[in-house]
């Protein structure tokens, strides 16, 4: 089993080093405050993270509704967000953004911000089974 520590990766990926528990967030049952890092697959709470931001679905992979346009080798589906004056993916629909999440069978690992904070737009995308026992 995977452990991670709330210690950020030395790359500053987001994703914690080994030896903790990453919480994860659903809809109707919001994030443990105390968390730094929580994850979720609800699709409510993604949205809900992404229009709080003005994050609009996007992928740099090739999907049914176009060509690839970024090099994205992550192992994942390929999906990301565009945020407002930064732009380098391919705009795609949410129904299409979360098709590829859910078969690729993702998680959305992202920073749980304090209500009074400023929202992080960091985030990453992960296959779920590879986090088995640390996210949930």
């Amino acid at each position: 089993m995977l452990k991670w520590s709330w210690k950020m990766a030395r790359d500053k990926s987001l994703l914690p080093e080994p030896s903790s528990h990453i919480p994860e967030v659903k809809a109707d049952i919001p994030a443990d405050g105390t968390a730094p890092v929580v994850a979720t697959k609800d699709h409510l709470v993604i949205r809900q993270w992404a229009e709080q931001r003005q994050a609009e679905p996007a992928t740099g992979e090739a999907t049914r509704s176009g060509p690839a346009t970024v090099k994205v080798a992550d192992g994942g589906a390929g999906v990301r967000f565009n945020f407002p004056g930064h732009g380098p993916f391919r705009p795609i629909s949410w129904e299409e953004w979360f098709e590829n999440f859910d078969a690729y069978g993702c998680a959305f690992v992202y920073d749980n911000d304090p209500p009074d904070a400023r929202p992080s737009m960091r985030y990453r995308i992960v296959k779920a089974s590879e986090w088995r026992g640390v996210i949930g």
